[in-house]
């Protein structure tokens, strides 16, 4: 009996899952869209404003290393001094 009430939740719980809401976003009653930017023609939509640019998600390079050469002196490389106790 238990299996059973356990199996019906899960499958009742599953399907609750899957229904989401498929509508485009609206601003709130009482509440407007930011300004139009300086330069542009018009407002950005709610799903522009939504996804990131290019500075918030920058994209990534793997390629760490396309040359290899030796490094010049560092006349700043210089070792720790000794206090005088």
């Amino acid at each position: 009996m238990k299996k059973r009430t356990l199996a019906g939740l899960s499958l009742i719980a599953l399907a609750l899952a899957g229904c989401g809401g498929r509508q485009p976003l609206k601003p709130v009653k009482g509440q407007n869209l930011p300004a139009v930017p300086t330069g542009a023609a018009t407002a950005p939509t709610a799903a522009q404003l939504m996804e990131p640019s290019i500075q918030a998600r920058p994209e990534r390079n793997v390629e760490l290393l396309t040359q290899s050469r030796q490094r010049a002196d560092d006349p700043f490389d210089l070792p720790p001094e000794k206090r005088p106790q």
